[in-house]
């Protein structure tokens, strides 16, 4: 890529789409609103419906009158707002076999999305009414069964708390599946599934679609703990844009730069469709 040559509408979306293909937190929550931001600051107000009571029937008895819903606004905020800034110089682009803009984009892209799905775990994690154990009390998980326990008393607490059952994913660090490999129950039940995605998509276990990440919330030094992270979709949204791409030459470089401008924010909805596990590994 050359600087004249650079249309910033393309390469922004060509990032959004590097974006989509690299989160893994993004498949725990929807992006119903994503359309609806503009610029950074921009609040997306959320009408909830309440809950609809259900009443018996009694035959040749007239009904009620029809139920008014209430309605409670929530707001999702885009105060997230993150940018990268980087330059290719004129000699190491001419030496260079393939494209190095296009690489340096994907590892922006990369970068930008690694921040992003830390962020959303974080919001999932704050917002959720079930947990198993706490961040002051974690729970001590040492053994294959113990981590798949753990998981089948999350989807528990999970239906006691009417969360959505369709849908459920549920977030583990890489320690976690580690413990996870080693239960029969979870290698038969992922076994058809040979291949792992690129989205971070490595099994099945108590009812939950397991991906790994780095990226849920966790502490180090005394007093220590990990976390899952449970949801379905309809638990929060999200909503993200690059509103500006912007190509230019550094006054004092032979170079080709390119720096942009990633704004998004979540929101949780539905708090009961959100769960977490803290825990430490160990005794």
């Amino acid at each position: 890529m050359a600087i004249t040559s650079f249309i910033p509408e393309l390469w922004a979306a060509r990032l959004l789409e590097n974006l989509k293909n690299i989160h893994v937190a993004t498949a725990f929550v929807n992006r119903d609103y994503e359309g609806d931001i503009k610029k950074a600051g921009d609040t997306v107000h959320i009408n909830a419906i309440g809950a609809v009571t259900i009443k018996s029937y009694t035959k040749n008895t007239d009904i009620d009158a029809p139920e008014v819903l209430a309605t409670s606004d929530q707001q999702l905020t885009i105060d997230q707002m993150k940018y990268y800034n980087f330059a290719v110089d004129d000699v190491d682009r001419v030496q260079a076999a393939g494209p190095l803009m296009d690489g340096a984009m994907r590892e922006a892209a990369y970068g930008l999305a690694d921040v992003a799905d830390a962020f959303i775990f974080s919001k999932l994690a704050t917002g959720a009414t079930t947990k198993i154990g706490a961040a002051a009390t974690p729970q001590a998980i040492s053994t294959p069964a113990g981590a798949y326990e753990a998981l089948v008393d999350l989807r528990t607490a999970l239906n006691r708390a009417k969360c959505p059952v369709q849908n459920r994913r549920v977030a583990v660090p890489p320690e976690f599946y580690g413990l996870l490999l080693k239960d029969d129950r979870f290698v038969k039940a992922t076994a058809a599934a040979n291949e792992r995605l690129e989205t971070g998509l490595v099994g099945e276990a108590a009812g939950f679609a397991v991906y790994e990440t780095n990226n849920t919330p966790a502490t180090t030094g005394e007093g220590a703990y990990m976390t899952c992270i449970a949801s379905t979709p309809v638990a929060g949204t999200y909503a993200e844009q690059v509103l500006e791409t912007e190509a230019y030459r550094p006054e004092k470089r032979f170079a080709d730069a390119i720096k942009g401008l990633h704004v998004y924010g979540a929101k949780v909805t539905r708090p009961a469709a959100v769960g977490v596990i803290y825990f430490t590994i160990g005794e």
